[in-house]
């Protein structure tokens, strides 16, 4: 029963988080035009940072509402092998991964249903920009980049939780950047997959002259 609602806390929590992922992109082309700032990169990488910042926060003290749920598996598995889930198991693992996956996919679903159409056109997930065994080692190097830099970060980094959070938000925005031009923003499973499995937006209807 404690791995079903462990797996239901992860689901929930990781629909919200894929639903959400897109709206990042949105606040932070609103808030830099708002700031005139839409014509300098880093300026809209610090708007980012700060979102994810926010987000992250956000969705952590939701994760531990529901129990210490997870939004990641790529976490979820660091957090296991590093010993710091005592009450987890290979077996609780190996539940909680398809429901994330799953979640990942309600959660892509779901925003395709609410968003506008312009945007639904330009709104892209992790795809696959070279090669097979060049995305394959990418991907591998950013996960296990962002593996060891949450693990430094909550054993040797500052006390203050909103600073290592913001840590946190930098090495993520910075990896996720390093990795467009291989597979676009992953080093999640769940939101690859569901990207992976979501319908394609509808094409838009050119008119005749």
């Amino acid at each position: 029963m404690g791995m079903i609602k462990a797996a239901m806390g992860d689901a929930l929590l990781t629909s919200m988080w894929v639903f959400s992922m897109p709206f990042l992109r949105i606040f932070t082309v609103k808030i830099a035009t708002f700031l005139g700032v839409q014509s300098i990169p880093l300026a809209a990488l610090f708007i980012t940072t700060i979102l994810v910042t926010c987000k992250v926060f956000t969705f952590s003290v939701i994760g531990e509402a529901l129990g210490g749920a997870s939004f990641n598996p790529t976490a979820s598995l660091t957090f296991f092998a590093a010993g710091l889930k005592k009450n987890a198991s290979l077996l609780s693992m190996a539940v909680r991964f398809p429901a994330q996956a799953a979640a990942g996919v309600a959660g892509v679903r779901a925003t395709l249903q609410v968003l506008p159409l312009e945007i639904k056109k330009t709104l892209k997930g992790p795809s696959l920009k070279v090669d097979l065994h060049t995305g394959a080692i990418a991907e591998g190097v950013l996960t296990f980049g962002l593996s060891m830099a949450l693990l430094l970060i909550l054993f040797r980094g500052p006390k203050n939780m909103l600073i290592k959070l913001w840590f946190m938000a930098v090495a993520t925005v910075g990896l996720v950047t390093l990795g467009g031009k291989y597979t676009g923003p992953s080093m999640n499973p769940a939101n690859a997959f569901g990207f992976l499995l979501a319908p394609a937006p509808p094409p838009s209807k050119e008119k005749k002259a």
